[in-house]
This record gives structure tokens, C-alpha cells and sequence, in this order.
């Protein structure tokens, strides 16, 4: 494994990290098979372990606080977030001090833990100004209930925002963003965000680096049953699954078979590669998927490999060399 600065903070994470989202705690991965899997990574050197309240309302954090329970919770890091409403109840979301305080101790009694590493605003939240969500947060540093803070899909003007407060106050400032990013989605970070983080030296742990598994080629023939393209709402999957995307998808596989390399090593890879990731926070239902996320970190994505993928994304075909033997044969005749 190989490890990041996260930001300009001391700490340091794993390249590859597990999340918790649209798996464990919920009925599409059985506990012990997502134990299994937590503790694949750890073993694999893997100590970056993301998870959010509203990860099956509670239940994600429950099951990663049974992986970790007899691991030494020194050697992890380990981040929850809140904004998301968990229950009905008015003050029960968002980024009020009331709903902070109270969705992190809550946390912390499902992960069955005294401090999470690093705590994230999941949104933005328009219904509390940015000093109340600054100072609430602030207050539970200096309790040693979080050590860091980051936000989650907030844009450049937010995140602005936050350290022009965190400064005004002599605050903890954030020290990463979490956000959508991978082959196929860029537009989030790509442009302003990106010079935003850099300004203020957070760095960027990513989801969906493999964009909901489109990525791994389990989709170039089609969506099975039982996918996630097939079981989420149709609108969605409309978008995240259309035709031009998956086509974008095929031309990687073939490339990284032209390489030698996975899909999977191939899109994680170039993930990594950019300059303001210091992680990419990865899903896994079985601990072989475990394994093969991890290998990424050992492809080196070179300038020419870099420019042959974004002819792929950029729409320029790229053929694979026997294609290209039977166009110089064609030519020559």
C-alpha cells in the first residue's frame, strides 16, 4: 500500500480506501461477508475507512464498528459525516451545532469509538450559516471527538467560505473534500474546485472512483440483473448507465487489456494520478474485490498512457494494436 498526506494535515492515508456506501449495513451484503471485507483491506494495508450516518440510516456505522472492534483503532482512520436527515424529526439534519453534536456522538456509539478521524459535511447546508457549522464543529475538535474536518460535494464559493470563518475565528480549518470524481465524472472537480484545494492546501478523497462500477467492465454487455443499474431509479440509472457512457467504458477496457492491467487498476490509477487526490474510496462485496481495488497503486499511469486514455474520453478512437496491424494492412493494399 502507499500512503498520502491528507492535505497539508500530518496524517497520512491509504491510497485505496473502503467505503461504506450502497453496501454494508444493508441487505445487499451479508454482515460477516462485509466484515470480511474490512478486514481484507486493513490486512492489505488499507487504513482509510469511510462511512456517513445515513449509510442505511446507522447501520453501515454499526457494522464497521464490529470490524473494528478488536483491531488497534490507532492504526485507522476512520470518517463519518452527517447533514442527511436520519428521522422525520425537524432537527434531525443538516449542519446546525444542535444536529453536529448530536449525529457525532450518535456515530461514535454506533462505531464504538471515543473520536472519528476525520468528520465531513455531507452537503452544504443553505438552512445554517457557515459560522455555526464552523464554530459547532471547532468546539468538538477541541473535544477530541473529531481530529479533522472536511466537506462533502461542496463547491469552490463554500468551501471559500468555511476558511474565510475558520480564519476570522481562529477555527480548525477543513482539510479535504470529498467528491464525485472519476473518468467519466469531472466536471465536480476539474476547474474551480481543484484550484480551490489547492489554495488552501486540502487535499481530495473521491468517490465513485469507478463510477458506480461502470468502470470495471461488468456492464460492456449490457446491464445483468441484479446490477445496480437495473435495481436503482430508473432516472437515474438512465443517466449514469446511458449508451455514450458505457461506450467510454468498453474503449477503457480495451485499453487496459492492451496494457495488461484491470479495468479496475486502470481506472483507480487514474484517479490517483491526480495531483489533489490523496485517496480513492472504493466499494467492495467481496473480499477478492478487496485485493483487486489494492493493486491499483501499483500501475504507474504514464504521460502517454494519460494522453491515450483521454482520447478515449475526449471521443477519439483508440485502437487496440491488432486493430491497428489490420488498418496498416488494409492501408497497405
Amino acid at each position: 500500500m502507499k500512503y498520502r498526506r491528507l492535505g497539508i494535515s500530518g496524517m497520512k492515508i491509504s491510497a485505496i480506501s473502503i467505503g461504506a456506501w450502497l453496501t454494508y449495513g444493508s441487505d445487499k451484503v451479508e454482515e460477516q461477508m462485509a466484515i470480511e471485507c474490512i478486514q481484507t483491506a486493513v490486512d492489505l494495508g488499507v487504513n482509510f475507512i469511510d462511512v456517513a450516518d445515513i449509510y442505511s440510516k446507522g447501520a453501515a456505522e454499526e457494522t464497521v464498528g464490529k470490524a473494528i472492534a478488536d483491531m488497534d483503532r490507532t492504526k485507522l482512520v476512520i470518517s463519518t459525516k452527517a447533514y442527511w436527515p436520519m428521522t422525520d424529526d425537524p432537527n434531525d439534519r443538516g449542519l446546525s451545532r444542535k444536529h453536529i453534536v448530536e449525529s457525532v456522538e450518535k456515530s461514535l456509539k454506533r462505531l464504538g469509538t471515543d473520536y472519528v478521524d476525520i468528520f465531513f459535511c455531507h452537503r452544504y447546508d443553505v438552512d445554517t450559516t457557515t459560522e455555526e457549522t464552523v464554530r459547532a464543529i471547532d468546539d468538538l475538535i477541541r473535544q477530541g471527538k473529531i481530529l479533522y474536518w472536511g466537506t462533502s460535494m461542496w463547491d469552490a464559493h463554500q468551501i471559500n467560505e468555511a476558511v474565510a470563518v475558520a480564519d476570522k475565528y481562529g477555527t480548525y480549518k477543513p482539510v479535504t473534500e470529498q467528491p464525485l470524481y472519476n473518468m467519466l465524472d469531472r466536471e465536480v472537480v476539474e476547474g474551480d474546485l481543484e484550484d480551490c484545494v489547492s489554495d488552501h492546501g486540502m487535499g481530495l478523497v473521491c468517490w465513485s472512483p469507478l463510477a458506480g462500477g461502470l468502470l470495471t467492465g461488468k456492464y460492456n454487455d449490457g446491464i445483468p440483473e441484479g446490477s445496480r443499474a437495473a435495481t436503482q431509479d430508473s432516472d437515474w440509472a438512465s443517466d449514469k448507465f446511458a449508451d455514450y457512457r458505457i461506450e467510454k467504458a468498453r474503449a477503457i477496457s480495451r485499453l487496459a487489456q492492451e496494457l495488461g492491467v484491470t479495468s479496475v487498476q486502470l481506472a483507480l490509477a487514474w484517479v490517483l494520478e491526480h495531483p489533489n487526490v490523496d485517496s480513492a474510496i472504493t466499494g467492495a462485496t467481496k473480499p477478492e474485490h478487496v485485493k483487486a481495488n489494492v493493486e491499483a497503486v501499483n500501475f504507474n499511469i504514464t504521460p502517454e498512457i494519460e494522453q491515450t486514455i483521454e482520447n478515449v474520453l475526449q471521443n477519439r478512437p483508440f485502437l487496440s494494436s491488432r486493430e491497428a496491424t489490420n488498418e496498416d494492412e488494409v492501408a497497405a493494399i
